[in-house]
């Protein structure tokens, strides 16, 4: 099932299983794993992309391997906050994606995650090649770690308002 809202997803994921996070690029999909506890986004490798049947099964051998428990694609708004090509063509993955899996799958706004990895790995002095090998699985992660962020917020305050939604003091 695709989940427009982080909230709507943050409710489907099952606890004690990693998230993904991915990152649609035109050759490849940058793919991130959260720790157990979904805290800590880490990037974990690309997926070279062929066709959607390909990829879909690369991506679905992953998650079995890791037991992954749900899903957040980058989704790339313009900077005004609407959405081209980019974004429509990645709904669609994930549309497609979710018939073919049962997991959750989300959507984060990942405006400026690409330059933000690239600006990262100039920082920290890489050759133009090997930036261009690590900047989707480094956007995948800081995609990932956006959501890993608002899902922790999203807890603190479901804890503070207690079991029935009432305010945690007197």
């Amino acid at each position: 099932m695709v989940f427009e809202s982080p909230e709507a997803l943050a409710a489907a994921l099952p606890a004690g299983r990693p998230v993904a996070g991915l990152d649609l690029g035109e050759r490849t999909i940058g793919v991130a794993l959260s720790d157990l506890r979904q805290r800590i986004a880490s990037p974990h490798g690309l997926v070279q992309r062929r066709r959607f049947g390909a990829d879909a099964a690369a991506l679905l051998e992953l998650f079995a391997a890791r037991a992954v428990g749900g899903v957040i694609l980058g989704l790339p708004r313009n900077m005004d906050g609407s959405e081209g090509p980019r974004a429509q063509s990645t709904r669609a993955f994930a549309r497609n994606l979710a018939r073919a899996t049962d997991l959750p799958i989300g959507f984060w706004d990942e405006r400026l995650s690409t330059v933000a990895a690239e600006r990262a790995l100039l920082e920290a002095d890489l050759s133009r090649a090997r930036r261009a090998e690590l900047v989707d699985r480094v956007a995948a992660g800081l995609i990932l770690q956006g959501f890993l962020d608002r899902l922790a917020r999203l807890r603190e305050a479901a804890g503070a308002r207690g079991p029935a939604g009432e305010g945690a003091g007197p």
